[in-house]
């Protein structure tokens, strides 16, 4: 038996209809002069004159692929403080992997419980408690081009609830974001006044504790939609309202 490992995150850059990210990398050259000042050497101690490459990366903590934490849906989950992502247990971050084809659905379109109940139906598999449920729209497949921000379709507060009452804790999408692109939101809003479906997806966790990941690449790579682990484990930022990660699916074969 061996194991093959699937890289379902898009990579931290700078890239239009995303978070801004600023990357600066300095050369060996660059690095040559730290190591002077650190060491008290000279060029002609080091190899060839070089120094260490380094790298400056200025992004928010919703840039690239993150997991987002309860925080940042609001301060209370549950009826009481909302826990920020260095607080949340690992356990919840490896765990079994189904993903759940909506790449059927129109761009800003709401994906809703029967969708996912269809969905599930269609591929024989009956969600788990612990879950890590991974939604394909295909919005993936416009990174790096400004229509990134609009593509795709969201989740809502029902469709999400309905997750988190199959037992599922950590979901995630290869769109921006969970909700339906702002647009299509601000569009229904503008047209019916219900407040309830502004970030409805989000606002969920004010109900019931889950975390999603944004950002996800890579789902048509994988070979079948269960049958793996997700490995998702963020980054631990005090405080942190989410916290970037490297996801991958763990596949045996």
């Amino acid at each position: 038996m061996s194991i093959r490992i699937v890289d379902l995150s898009v990579p931290m850059e700078p890239t239009p209809g995303a978070q801004a990210v600023e990357l600066v990398h300095h050369t060996h050259e660059e690095g040559s002069a730290g190591m002077k000042n650190v060491f008290g050497c000279t060029d002609a101690d080091l190899p060839d004159g070089l120094g260490w490459a380094t790298d400056t990366l200025t992004l928010g903590t919703h840039a690239g692929t993150h997991v987002d934490a309860p925080w940042h849906y609001a301060p209370t989950s549950e009826g009481r403080k909302a826990r920020t992502i260095d607080e949340m247990p690992l356990e919840w971050f490896y765990s079994d992997g189904v993903v759940i084809d909506m790449r059927h659905k129109l761009r800003g379109s709401a994906v809703t419980v029967d969708d996912f109940k269809e969905a599930l139906t269609k591929i024989n598999y009956t969600l788990k408690p612990g879950d890590i449920v991974l939604v394909q729209t295909g919005t993936d497949r416009y990174w790096g081009k400004p229509d990134y921000f609009d593509a795709g379709c969201g989740m809502t507060r029902k469709s999400t609830l309905w997750l988190i009452e199959q037992g599922v804790r950590v979901m995630g999408t290869d769109a921006w974001g969970w909700d339906r692109p702002f647009w299509a939101i601000r569009e229904e809003f503008k047209q019916n006044k219900d407040s309830r479906i502004i970030w409805g997806a989000h606002y969920a966790g004010i109900e019931k504790e889950y975390c999603h990941i944004e950002k996800l690449a890579n789902l048509d790579k994988l070979p079948r939609p269960f049958g793996f682990k997700v490995a998702c484990f963020p980054i631990k930022i005090p405080g942190g309202s989410a916290g970037w990660a490297r996801v991958v699916a763990i596949i045996e074969e």
